[in-house]
């Protein structure tokens, strides 16, 4: 195996999105643009309720997907085409928005702990505008392995040994898994040479990611290969362990829009306003 290493580091930055919520983006930001095909990662984790009470209000999307990741908490996700759900502890939403839809996520608590992350994967062009879709996972359908002592893997997209994530049918090839390790423990993680992969230390004070210390809240971009270890240090830990298939194609945001062309944005924004989503 061609091992992975560290090329380089990020930090997130204290920001706020929606109504208000506060969260930490580590992809997205000034540090790091994107990591083709990743558009953005955010880290939301507050036991204070005017941190994220005004939650997400209806705002549009079209282009790409968002993932959401929760680990404590629970919100409830509604769209102008009358699908709802709940995304509660160790759930997983996997949203398509491709042509475009209105979409919402709001708190269904008033006090306790609000935790999660909030990915974006870009869609290629072919694909940008295909229905909207949803995959609603819940945590008891997620597989949890515990392939060495020490280790505890959930594998959410993607496959390690004979576990496959339930997520399915997504273009560009996601692994996803959150991996526990105890101190002292480590495991050899496969992954697609081609994809491009982070890792990210979001539960205890750190832990060694391709043989060097990561701390709480940095965010690791990898290097081409076909593994990396991932083990744990003084204290447990766990990681997030994300890898896609880059699209090498055209970017052009705004906002909530992610489509090829500045012409495709234009017309996305002609499109919103006219209520064609």
């Amino acid at each position: 195996m061609t091992e992975r290493s560290i090329l380089r580091r990020i930090r997130g930055t204290d920001t706020s999105d929606g109504a208000g919520v506060k969260l930490k983006r580590i992809i997205g930001q000034p540090g790091l643009d994107m990591l083709d095909p990743f558009l953005l990662l955010d880290e939301f984790r507050s036991d204070q309720a005017n941190d994220y009470i005004a939650g997400f209000p209806e705002h549009p999307h079209r282009g790409f997907e968002t993932v959401t990741y929760m680990l404590a908490g629970h919100m409830q996700h509604g769209d102008n085409h009358g699908n709802r759900g709940d995304l509660k502890p160790g759930s997983v939403q996997w949203m398509t928005a491709g042509r475009g839809i209105l979409h919402s996520e709001m708190p269904q608590q008033e006090n306790g702990l609000m935790w999660g992350f909030q990915l974006w994967v870009n869609l290629p062009a072919k694909e940008k505008m295909t229905e909207p879709r949803y995959q609603d996972i819940d945590p008891e359908h997620i597989p949890v392995v515990h392939p060495v002592d020490g280790v505890t893997l959930k594998v959410i997209a993607g496959h390690f040994g004979d576990a496959t994530g339930p997520v399915s049918g997504i273009v560009t090839a996601p692994v996803y898994l959150d991996i526990a390790v105890e101190a002292g423990a480590g495991i050899e993680i496969p992954l697609p040479e081609g994809h491009h992969a982070f890792a990210y230390v979001f539960d205890g004070n750190d832990a060694q990611v391709a043989g060097e210390k990561l701390a709480r809240s940095e965010l690791a971009v990898l290097s081409k290969g076909d593994s990396v270890r991932i083990a744990g240090r003084d204290t447990p830990a766990r990681v997030l362990l994300v890898a896609g298939q880059p699209l090498q194609e055209p970017v052009a945001r705004y906002g909530p829009f992610v489509m090829n062309t500045p012409e495709q944005i234009h017309q996305a924004i002609a499109d919103f306003r006219a209520g064609k989503f």
